[in-house]
């Protein structure tokens, strides 16, 4: 298990009410499950369409399960934008 910070941008730091907070989990996949039963609702509809950055590179359609998360790490979670 590693300890890091997830951050929230736009759409999902509206939904989940803070701009950050620790994740302990070893995998993204982990992280995610956490985060989805501390924040049931809107924030796990927002986090379908999101796109994740781990350490500032990004997941892609790499399956959630198999990108590890290191030690002090920051997962960033991007819903789309809008505009430029």
């Amino acid at each position: 298990m590693a300890a890091g910070t997830i951050r929230y941008w736009a759409a999902a730091k509206a939904a989940a009410g803070t701009a950050e907070e620790p994740y302990t989990a070893a995998t993204l996949a982990e992280a995610l499950d956490a985060v989805r039963e501390r924040h049931p609702g809107e924030l796990s509809r927002v986090l379908q369409r999101c796109s994740f950055l781990i350490d500032g590179n990004p997941v892609g359609t790499r399956g959630h399960e198999t990108v590890r998360l290191a030690e002090g790490g920051t997962v960033e979670v991007l819903p789309p934008f809008a505009g430029g």
